[in-house]
């Protein structure tokens, strides 16, 4: 019987390997060119297609089922590894300093599945993991702090100014101040860590955004909710975003946010 593969010496591996992308790739004339379109449905640019293509190298040899933001499904293999590659590429392509590696591990195929999650900031060079059972770490440390009891900063992603401007008011009294960062990965974490109160997608988010990151909030004993297609567990590990998100430090806060998001 074979043994199971060290996924997180395998995330940091593929995480250099992206690294050395973005060094490759310095500027916005080499990140920036459309190449193609992703299975996930978004542009597919010059720097979402590099980091995608060492990542695949890194774990195709893996008795794994890959779900990537890119090329879709490949495999049949035993675990199911959900990747975005950089997840918040246009900071990256932009050369703001907040986007990630994303990668979560599952012995099945939904969200409850998930036993490993690994999100790298490029930015800060924080690493956050998270394993079903075990906890939420980062930088190898446990975290202890958590979300506020009320709304004071709530972060959207997920973001077109449309989306704001349509959505924005419907908060007016749930929270009190707004952040809109980039990356959805990243934000999770930050909820995780208490950073922020609360986190809304504004639009359909996909395993391929939350499924790393989500274990981190869960393992934190927090709340995260897709309220147009519960239960968040049983989410499928695709690429389809099946419902907006909704997550904070209780489930009241939650529902709150779930209510102002799609009422």
């Amino acid at each position: 019987m074979s043994h199971a593969p060290d996924w997180l010496a395998l995330c940091r591996a593929a995480r250099d390997d992206v690294q050395r992308v973005l060094d490759d790739l310095p500027g916005r004339t080499e990140r920036e060119p459309v190449v193609g379109a992703g299975e996930g449905g978004d542009e597919t640019t010059a720097i979402d297609a590099a980091a995608e293509a060492v990542i695949l190298a890194r774990f195709r040899d893996e008795d794994v089922r890959i779900v990537s933001e890119e090329v879709g499904v490949e495999g049949n293999g035993r675990y199911t590894v959900v990747v975005d590659p950089i997840d918040g590429s246009l900071n990256a392509k932009r050369g703001i300093p907040f986007f990630s590696i994303s990668v979560a591990v599952a012995d099945g195929e939904t969200m409850d599945d998930v036993f490993f999650g690994y999100v790298y900031d490029f930015g800060t060079g924080e690493e956050w993991t998270a394993l079903r059972g075990g906890g939420a770490f980062l930088d190898g440390e446990r975290i202890t702090e958590r979300p506020k009891d009320v709304l004071e900063i709530l972060s959207f992603e997920a973001t077109t100014l449309a989306y704001v401007t349509e959505h924005a008011a419907q908060f007016t009294g749930v929270a009190h101040r707004l952040r809109i960062m980039g990356s959805l990965a990243i934000t999770l974490c930050h909820l995780a860590a208490g950073r922020v109160d609360g986190v809304v997608s504004l639009k359909g988010a996909r395993s391929v955004d939350i499924a790393a990151a989500q274990l981190l909030v869960r393992e934190q004993g927090l709340a995260i909710d897709l309220p147009e297609a519960a239960p968040f567990g049983s989410a499928p590990l695709d690429l389809v975003g099946r419902s907006r998100l909704a997550a904070a430090g209780t489930p009241e806060l939650c529902r709150r946010l779930a209510t102002a998001l799609t009422g």
